[in-house]
C-alpha cells in the first residue's frame, strides 16, 4: 500500500489557525475515536498545543470494546493525560464534558477565585481528525439554539464563540487537522472504521486486515455472524474470504463480500470492537526508551 499523503497546504493552514487561537482558550478538547485511541490522534498535536491544558475525549464509546476502553483510560492516566469516555449522542454529554473540563482546570479556577477574579465560562477549542464525531459533539454541546457570543478576540471569518451552558464556551473553528501517516496499519484501521475515503486503500486489503483481526480478537462474533464451524476458523483470512464469497452466493464476486464485511464492521454486526490495543503501544514505548 502506498503511503497516504494529505494536502500540506491544508494541514499548514489548519495548524497556523489553531496556534493563533490557542491564546484565547483555557483548554483544548482532543477528540479521538474510542475504537482507535492512538491511530485517530494527530501526531503533530502535542507540539502544536504545547503546555495548554488538554482533555482527551474518547468518542463513540458505544461502538468500542468496553474492557479495552477502560485499559486506554488507564494508559492515558499513566501518560499524564486526563481522559473522558463519551457517546456524543447522549443527552448527558454536556454535563460530563463540563465537569471533566472543570476538573482539569481546578487549580486555575481556584487561583482565580483567590485573586478575586470573577468566574467566567471556560473557553474551549475542539480538535479532531475527520469522522471522529466532532460535528456531533459540537452540536450536542451547542444545543439547538446555538448562538454567537458577542464580538470577541479569536473570531475570524467562519468562526464564532458558541455558548454551551453557563460554564462552557466553544470556539468553533472550520479548520480541521488532518493526520499524516506512513504506517500502513494506521491507514487500514482508519479505512475499516470509515475515517478516510474508501477509495484511498483497496477494499481487499481492508477486508483481509479486518477479518484477520476479528478472527484473532473477536472469533465468536465472526462465527456467529457468518455461521461458521471451528474447522472454518482454521482457514486463513484469504481462504475464508473465498469460502464465504461462494457460501453467500456471490460466486466469484469478491468485491461483494468486501463491501458486506466492511459494512458489517461499521454497522456493528460484528459487535463492539477496538482496533488499537494498549499492549501493542506499551511495547512500542519500551522500544523507544
Amino acid at each position: 500500500m502506498a503511503t497516504i499523503q494529505w494536502f500540506p497546504g491544508h494541514m499548514s493552514k489548519a495548524r497556523r489557525q489553531v496556534q493563533e487561537n490557542l491564546k484565547y482558550v483555557d483548554i483544548v478538547f482532543e477528540l479521538v475515536d474510542a475504537r482507535l485511541p492512538i491511530s485517530s490522534r494527530n501526531p503533530m498535536l502535542g507540539k502544536i498545543i504545547g503546555d495548554k491544558p488538554r482533555l482527551m475525549i474518547l468518542n463513540k464509546k458505544d461502538l468500542a470494546d468496553e474492557k479495552l476502553s477502560i485499559e486506554w483510560q488507564n494508559y492515558f492516566r499513566q501518560e499524564g493525560l486526563n481522559s473522558l469516555l463519551i457517546d456524543s449522542k447522549e443527552q448527558a454529554t454536556v454535563k460530563k464534558v463540563t465537569a471533566a473540563a472543570k476538573n482539569v482546570l481546578a487549580d486555575k479556577i481556584a487561583r482565580d477565585k483567590e485573586r478575586g477574579i470573577q468566574e467566567r465560562a471556560i473557553r474551549v477549542m475542539v480538535i479532531g481528525i475527520p469522522n471522529v464525531g466532532k460535528s456531533t459533539l459540537l452540536n450536542r454541546l451547542a444545543g439547538k439554539k446555538a448562538a454567537q457570543v458577542g464580538n470577541r478576540p479569536g473570531v475570524t471569518k467562519g468562526q464564532q464563540w458558541i455558548r454551551s451552558n453557563k460554564d462552557l464556551e466553544i470556539l468553533d473553528t472550520p479548520g480541521i487537522l488532518w493526520p499524516k501517516f506512513e504506517d500502513q496499519l494506521v491507514g487500514l484501521k482508519l479505512a475499516l472504521t470509515g475515517a478516510i475515503k474508501d477509495d484511498l486503500i483497496p477494499k481487499d486489503e481492508i477486508t483481509i486486515y479486518g477479518l484477520e483481526y476479528f478472527m484473532t480478537n473477536y472469533p465468536n462474533e465472526v462465527v456467529k455472524r457468518y455461521k461458521l464451524t471451528d474447522a472454518d476458523m482454521e482457514l486463513s483470512a484469504v481462504d475464508l474470504i473465498i469460502y464465504l464469497t461462494k457460501k453467500l452466493g456471490f460466486k466469484d464476486d469478491y468485491d461483494r463480500f468486501y463491501d458486506l464485511f466492511i459494512k458489517d464492521v461499521r454497522d456493528g454486526k460484528l459487535g463492539k470492537f477496538t482496533l488499537d490495543r494498549v499492549i501493542d503501544f506499551e511495547s512500542e514505548d519500551e522500544e523507544v526508551e
